[in-house]
């Protein structure tokens, strides 16, 4: 019977201590792309959250990001250049000082690369779509980008290798560049990247060939290499379903010498509409004996031996961002002394980040953290009456703003 506590080996031969991992949360603590104080202090804290932590979506090329900035200073972190690697070979040590494998999330932000506009800047996708949901327009990326694309991919694994990281994961999933190409809704490409399902794979696979090629001639033997999907896009009109997703992990897995799969869900027991099988279990048939990771709703000890029963690795989201030790505790033998909801002494305990904070002190943001209400008054939405924070002073207000906390 598998236990949390269970040591787990991916093909390659790297060894995690546990089957509790932290998965990639953006902290937007990034000053134009580059780790910060605040970056550093975050993932610090969180080198015994799980066995594995894998840092935040990064951007390979410069028109990839920076997606859902929350300040100027406040911006996702970008490896795209060899002038990010002495900060990002900080955060490598950071996260490593315990024994605990570190990973990077690259990822080209596609459509979602929503501060390029106020940057002045172009925002590229496969075709040029008016979404309504978007202030800004979408250019179609042409042949010669696309291919320059994938080239970043490698090159940014060079640079992750170069940092120290244990591994990478590709981000094909949550509507960023990589899901846009997939997805039949986005994609309305007729030539080598898109039309039929075929073809629409072709930039996920190309993008992990060149990756792979990079990690084969760069890399020690047991650097890990995951690929992150969402397994179903559905709209009013649909991207895909599960039964292509599927069908892009079985030429993934079979072609490529990946580590593991990561499903983006919701709530890790989610079930498609047609199945009365989870995600999980509908995608072990493809795995072609690489390790599978789930997500989604894992609050507690209870809930990560339960979502074990359905895949090899639990990934551990919100409830790790309360508790920086989630991991530890339970490796440990106390599981029962997981702090489960947020406060304002947890917020500086756990080392948030402002980003973080400004996120989840929103009473609307969903999914939220348990206990939220306690620090609704330090969300920053125009004005902040400082002389009402529960449980704070003025200085403490003021602490967050600077990124002290």
């Amino acid at each position: 019977m598998k236990q949390l506590t269970d040591k787990v080996t991916f093909p390659n031969g790297a060894t995690l201590s546990s089957r509790l991992v932290q998965p990639p949360m953006l902290t937007n603590s990034g000053d134009h792309g580059f780790v910060t104080q605040d970056t550093l202090d975050y993932y610090g804290a969180r080198s015994n959250s799980a066995a594995m932590v894998i840092v935040e979506y990064t951007s390979v090329s410069e028109n990839g990001g920076p997606s859902r900035s929350w300040a100027d200073d406040r911006e996702q972190l970008a490896i795209y250049d060899d002038k990010f690697i002495p900060q990002m070979t900080k955060l490598a040590t950071t996260l490593k000082q315990d024994g605990n494998k570190a990973l990077l999330q690259i990822v080209h932000s596609g459509r979602e690369a929503n501060y390029l506009p106020k940057l002045g800047k172009k925002v590229y996708a496969p075709s040029a779509i008016d979404f309504s949901f978007l202030d800004y327009p979408v250019y179609e990326l042409s042949d010669a980008q696309i291919r320059q694309i994938i080239k970043d991919f490698g090159a940014a694994t060079l640079r992750a290798i170069k940092c120290g990281f244990d591994g990478v994961e590709i981000h094909g999933a949550n509507h960023y560049l990589i899901q846009e190409f997939f997805s039949k809704w986005s994609n309305k490409r007729t030539d080598h990247w898109g039309g039929s399902l075929a073809k629409r794979m072709n930039f996920a696979k190309e993008v992990t060939a060149e990756v792979m090629r990079v990690v084969k001639a760069e890399a020690p033997k047991d650097f890990i290499v995951g690929y992150r999907i969402s397994p179903e896009e559905i709209h009013d009109e649909i991207g895909y379903t599960w039964h292509e997703s599927t069908q892009l992990i079985q030429a993934l897995t079979t072609e490529f010498d990946l580590d593991y799969i990561h499903l983006s869900l919701p709530a890790y027991n989610e079930k498609p509409a047609d199945s009365d099988k989870t995600f999980a279990e509908l995608f072990q048939p493809v795995l072609n004996g690489k390790k599978e990771i789930i997500v989604g709703n894992v609050m507690n000890e209870a809930d990560a031996k339960d979502a074990l029963n359905y895949t090899d690795l639990v990934a551990v989201g919100r409830a790790s961002i309360i508790d920086p030790l989630f991991a530890h505790k339970i490796v440990t033998g106390h599981g029962d002394d997981i702090i489960t909801k947020i406060s304002p002494e947890q917020v500086k305990l756990a080392k948030m980040t402002p980003g973080l904070i400004n996120l989840f002190s929103d009473m609307k943001m969903e999914p939220h953290l348990p206990g939220r209400e306690s620090i609704a008054i330090l969300h920053k939405s125009g004005s902040l009456d400082a002389s009402v924070i529960h449980n704070g002073t003025k200085s403490d207000l003021k602490d967050i703003e600077e990124g002290k906390l």
